[in-house]
């Protein structure tokens, strides 16, 4: 029963984010970095995987991911924030294990919405680009973003903020 409930809720939480523009700024079919495979299954926003879409295996072959980490993660879905994420691992992992781990696992958050404390789990991002993000909305698009935030820091380290972030609407 556990599982339909579960099976029920991802799909609900598919429906939503698909209701809202998607959860990427680029398609589904996006290859992933790792692999070079589709990242519809893993729910991939240029790389990164998904909690929520993610399968138990998927989040168990992450860098720092433990059993009872993946059983947390899945017990506890689905995730609206990173925040809520961020929560549920806080008694498993520690702080730095935890921003090791979102270079690799994340739910895309709007940059117009998003609460402090979600930007700031940004692997690598501090007070000062927290300004940075804050200071710039509403955005119109991602690419206001890229612009803006493109002027504080280099092509690379704009393409890995990038990963992090969508414009989802409301």
């Amino acid at each position: 029963m556990k599982e339909l409930t579960t099976a029920c809720t991802l799909l609900l939480l598919s429906i939503v984010i698909g209701a809202c523009g998607g959860a990427s700024d680029t398609a589904d079919e996006t290859p992933t970095q790792e692999t070079g495979e589709s990242a519809t299954s893993s729910g991939s926003h240029m790389g990164l995987v998904n909690p929520n879409l993610a399968s138990e295996q998927e989040l168990l072959a992450l860098e720092g991911m433990s059993e009872g980490a993946v059983s947390a993660i899945t017990d506890a879905r689905p995730f609206f924030d990173m925040v809520s994420l961020d929560n549920t691992l806080d008694r498993l992992l520690e702080a730095e294990m935890r921003a090791t781990l979102y270079e690799h696992v994340w739910i895309p958050l709007n940059l117009n919405t998003a609460s402090e404390e979600e930007m700031l789990l940004i692997p690598g991002v501090g007070d000062r680009m927290l300004h940075e993000f804050k200071e710039y909305r509403p955005y119109a698009s991602i690419e206001q973003f890229k612009r803006e935030i493109g002027k504080y820091v280099d092509d690379t380290e704009l393409a890995r903020l990038s990963r992090y972030v969508t414009l989802a609407e409301n």
